[in-house]
């Protein structure tokens, strides 16, 4: 849980509070003097309205912050295009400057996304073999040879009997859930999972329940409490019961605590889908993911799910368990049977990432990947930690979210950045709540400690100048400790 300081909780409050002050006030003003409300007569809103008056009256001002072009492979630097705009903000034009900027907002861990020795010329080839799209679903004529082999790598690199790939990410979890559990069956998630997830648990049309963010104690109360009540109305027994976390929580950056999870869920004899888009490739001695850094049993998983979009330098993601699961889903699940498969040339950039990663390219290149990603991430996150920044998130996650709260400290942080040369994702609602506003870096394997040592000192000035050092440094704690004694 974040806590948040009193006068940091005071201000945010009161600067939002002014926003809606005078934000409505200016909405009742234009209502009066201008006839045009972008919303036909007779016609209900497109947009809810709270969300609507966020996109205008924060949003559209520092939009500038958000969704900046680059120009270059998301490597450890990136070229980033400037933009300009004559309308405040509302309207942005691209220019012909680029500017050179150290990539802290990629979630490129293992420095795939970039041209790499072995990767790239088998990705040529396939593109050349194959061509840029099947332009076919799975079931259609969507499956090559290499979407064959990519899926029994995956089953083998997951610890799993057989595996299946999707062409997106986010559908993986979004049309795999409604096809694991309908009507009569309970979902239970963490409070913090991702969107993916709640998106596919409403689609689902089973009863979703929600323990606190990372609590095996609390998910145990709710599991009690739903098993002995049963379902609404009725009382039955549950049809299907399946508890969903995932691996790293990609705005936290914390660890999921599995082991604890996974024995509640043995208790209680209830499914576990884990979403690994954060943790596979990225943790654990030879890049298997949160099940190999903590020691848990892959067989104690019933749904594996992950994404080759972060590690693995291209798109899609795959669900892996027992081959009757990998069957029924090719039957039922409409990410599969319905939208394009992944590209051929993607699926040989992951095969091809895969065998480095396993030392199959005949070098020890992924070893050192995932030595430096592990090396570079627990540095940076103790030197923000060393500097007062309130740092979200656990020892070895390459996902350190740096809290800003105030929306103010949002683009200030961003544009500061922006100004040295580092490159930043901030982020705010609805990705996160009013009060949790933050800066996300993501740490590769291709950062060198001299592209961190940069990136520290620019945070560190840009810290002092909005104000986002919110507890003491260890020079500070001393002198503190000094007057006490005094």
């Amino acid at each position: 849980m974040v806590t948040i300081p009193y006068f940091t909780a005071l201000t945010t409050y009161f600067s939002y509070g002014l926003l809606f002050v005078f934000g409505h006030l200016r909405d009742f003003c234009r209502s009066i003097f201008k006839s045009d409300q972008g919303t036909p007569e007779g016609y209900a809103p497109l947009c809810r309205d709270f969300e609507d008056f966020y996109t205008r009256r924060l949003y559209h001002r520092i939009q500038d912050c958000f969704n900046r072009p680059i120009a270059s492979a998301p490597d450890a630097w990136i070229d980033v295009i400037e933009r300009y705009s004559n309308d405040n903000n509302k309207t942005l034009f691209q220019t012909e400057k680029i500017n050179r900027c150290l990539n802290l907002g990629s979630y490129n861990y293992l420095g795939f996304a970039s041209a790499d020795e072995y990767c790239t010329p088998r990705v040529i080839e396939s593109l050349n073999r194959f061509s840029p799209s099947t332009c076919s679903s799975r079931v259609d004529g969507g499956t090559t040879v290499l979407h064959k082999e990519l899926e029994t790598l995956v089953a083998s690199f997951v610890g799993k009997p057989a595996a299946l790939v999707y062409g997106m990410g986010f559908a993986t979890n979004s049309t795999t859930l409604p096809a694991l559990i309908g009507k009569g069956g309970l979902i239970i998630s963490d409070s913090l999972n991702h969107s993916s997830i709640v998106a596919g648990a409403r689609a689902s049309g089973s009863k979703v329940a929600v323990f606190q963010h990372n609590t095996p104690s609390h998910l145990e109360d709710v599991l009690r409490k739903a098993i002995a009540e049963g379902q609404p109305r009725t009382h039955r027994p549950w049809k299907k019961i399946i508890v969903v976390v995932e691996g790293i929580y990609s705005m936290e950056g914390e660890l999921c605590k599995l082991p604890e999870i996974v024995a509640v869920c043995k208790k209680y004899k209830t499914y576990i889908y884990l979403d690994e888009a954060h943790s596979i490739g990225a943790v654990g001695k030879t890049g298997r993911g949160i099940c190999e850094l903590l020691g848990v049993d892959p067989a104690d998983i019933d749904i594996m799910m992950g994404t080759f979009t972060k590690s693995f330098g291209s798109c899609g993601g795959y669900i892996a368990g027992s081959k009757d699961l990998i069957m029924y889903l090719k039957y039922v699940s409409p990410g599969h049977l319905y939208a394009t498969s992944i590209s051929p040339p993607s699926a040989q950039q992951i095969i091809s990432a895969m065998k480095v990663i396993l030392g199959e390219d005949g070098s020890n290149r992924g070893a050192q990947k995932l030595a430096r990603i592990c090396e570079n991430s627990n540095y940076f996150r103790a030197e923000l930690q060393k500097m007062g920044c309130e740092v979200l998130g656990d020892h070895d996650s390459p996902v350190m979210p740096i809290m800003l709260y105030n929306p103010a400290k949002i683009p200030a942080f961003s544009r500061e950045c922006f100004k040295r040369n580092v490159a930043v994702v901030t982020v705010a609602f609805p990705a996160t709540p009013l009060l949790l506003s933050r800066a996300r870096i993501c740490i590769s394997a291709s950062h060198t400690k001299e592209d961190l040592s940069r990136a520290i000192e620019v945070i560190s000035e840009v810290g002092d100048m909005v104000h986002i050092k919110y507890f003491p440094t260890e020079p500070e704690k001393q002198q503190n400790e000094e007057k006490k004694l005094l």
